[in-house]
């Protein structure tokens, strides 16, 4: 950064690049799911439930950055289907506490799965194996990005 905070040339192109790459792959991978299954805030939640553990509708609200009415929709639309349950919070029975469901484990696993298999067979067919590695080593950059967004 310069002393007015602005981050060099070469940290905003290399920013708009990868903005415009992450989200054309993001959207690819996204559309390429059949119509019916989990929305992606459905699916956001769901993982993020399988990964971290039951937690309140209102956390959740928070965690994802959406309102509590829009999170109240998802989640229902997550029961009705039989991919998270919800009980009393037995901590503060006036609290409602959401869990993955062994079912919702299933659809993630398997909404996983077929996207790995897509992505696999695409890079198995259209980047050399030198390509790849250089993908590889990548990951773990992508990742402390991420991490610090």
């Amino acid at each position: 950064m310069d002393e007015t905070g602005t981050p060099p040339d070469d940290a905003v192109e290399v920013a708009a690049a990868l903005r415009l790459a992450v989200g054309r792959i993001a959207r690819r991978v996204r559309q390429a799911h059949t119509v019916g299954e989990l929305t992606l805030s459905e699916a956001s939640v769901l993982s993020r439930l399988d990964r971290e553990g039951a937690d309140s509708p209102g956390a959740l609200a928070e965690t994802e950055r959406v309102r509590p009415q829009a999170m109240a929709a998802t989640l229902a639309g997550l029961e009705e289907r039989g991919l998270v349950s919800r009980r009393q919070d037995p901590a503060d029975g006036r609290r409602a506490v959401v869990s993955v469901t062994d079912t919702g484990r299933k659809v993630l696993a398997d909404r996983r799965s077929e996207s790995v298999q897509r992505l696999a067979a695409l890079l198995d067919q259209e980047f050399t194996p030198t390509e790849r590695r250089q993908m590889l080593a990548l990951l773990p950059l992508l990742d402390r990005l991420a991490e610090r967004l």
